[in-house]
């Protein structure tokens, strides 16, 4: 009798992770009935870490009210684990990028220099009244470019302009800050512990910061690109000078570009530590546990490509399986066989092998995935040899 350890990530705009791994499992099943399967839901740190993180019987679901990017009330989800005081939140929740109308980013009807991370840190003030004592923030997908300057505002940081006034929102307001006080922040931050689940290492500014790599595909023209850059530089400056940090202590780290900035006012101001988000997710979901025993993994994303070594859900299974066989499964594949073996996976299943209509795998994954489970589970004795 097989034990079977299913860690999937989701299929982006297709299957969430619990369906993909529910789907695959139940394919297995039909070919070996005997077999033990385990399904654990993972997530690398952006969109689904909530859900892997609810997918797991020691988190519950919470919600508040928060705001918006572009200052419009909405509800924001949160995961609460009672036992360890811990509160998983995804800035996406409450500034994503998938909350904008699209046509409002192509038609630039919303002026993404406006773009707000308020609601961030909105959602952190509900972990802490949630009695949270550490908190994990997944930074991916996020409409901002703020610096983090909407988050800090939210949690108490008094930034005002040169007349002495708060600033207005976004990146064109943290851009004419004058003065940062970060003396009324929450009290509780002091004694909570800001886990940063990001694979982003960019700085806040220069040709690979926030403004230049990440501006465009939230909406900001070309043409104010630069201006972006130079306000994020201001801010940033500002706030290194406020903690008396040297110049580029905290602008210049790895990761303070991401989400827009949120990272470089994480790490700054509230002291939060930087770690890979797969690695985070897999300990808050107790991987190590569920994988010793298990007789064969399978994980699995949407796109299997170079993108998926650096940081990505399928690698950081493979890498804590503990020498365990690992296959994995995806919607398709750029990655060659030879370099799929080398980061540790011993077969790839592809659902366009088995459906070569590929709005069908899109549109109607979990059929497709039942099928490449059953495949798995008539494959099983060869896959775990």
């Amino acid at each position: 009798m097989s034990r079977v350890l299913i860690a999937c990530d989701k299929f982006k705009g297709s299957a969430t992770a619990a369906e993909v791994v529910s789907a695959l499992g139940r394919g297995i099943l039909s070919e070996q009935p005997e077999a033990v399967v385990e399904e654990l839901p993972v997530a690398d740190g952006g969109d689904g870490t909530v859900d892997a993180a609810l997918a797991s019987s020691t988190f519950e679901e919470r919600r508040c009210a928060v705001t918006g990017p572009y200052g419009e009330g909405r509800e924001a989800r949160f995961a609460f684990g009672s036992e360890a005081r811990t509160a998983v939140i995804e800035a996406a929740e409450a500034c994503g990028l998938r909350l904008v109308d699209p046509e409002a980013l192509r038609s630039r009807s919303v002026d993404a220099l406006s773009a707000t991370s308020a609601g961030v840190g909105e959602l952190i003030a509900a972990a802490l009244d949630a009695g949270a004592e550490r908190i994990v923030l997944g930074l991916g997908g996020s409409a901002t470019s703020d610096g983090g300057s909407g988050m800090l505002a939210a949690l108490g940081a008094r930034i005002r302009d040169a007349t002495g006034a708060p600033v207005g929102p976004g990146g064109s307001g943290a851009a004419l800050a004058a003065s940062i006080d970060t003396a009324a922040l929450d009290p509780r931050l002091r004694d909570t512990e800001i886990l940063i689940a990001s694979d982003v290492t960019n700085p806040l500014c220069g040709p690979d910061g926030a403004a230049g790599v990440y501006g465009p595909q939230k909406g900001v023209p070309p043409a104010r690109i630069a201006e972006l850059d130079a306000g994020l530089a201001r801010f940033g400056a500002l706030v290194e000078r406020s903690l008396d940090a040297a110049p580029g202590a905290w602008t210049e780290h790895p990761g303070a570009g991401a989400a827009g900035g949120l990272g470089f006012a994480a790490l700054a101001v509230l002291g939060g530590k930087m770690r890979p988000g797969i690695d985070l997710v897999l300990d808050l979901l107790h991987f190590d546990r569920a994988v010793a025993g298990a007789d064969l993994v399978i994980t699995g994303e949407g796109r299997l490509d170079t993108q998926t070594l650096s940081g990505k859900a399928p690698a950081g299974v493979a890498a804590r399986a503990q020498g365990i066989p690992v296959v994995v499964v995806c919607g398709s594949s750029a990655l060659p066989r030879e370099r799929a073996l080398a980061a540790g996976f011993r077969e790839v299943f592809e659902l366009v092998g088995i459906e070569p209509r590929v709005d069908r795998c899109i549109q109607a994954p979990v059929p497709v995935l039942e099928r490449v489970g059953r495949m798995i589970g008539a494959r099983l004795p060869e896959l775990v040899a």
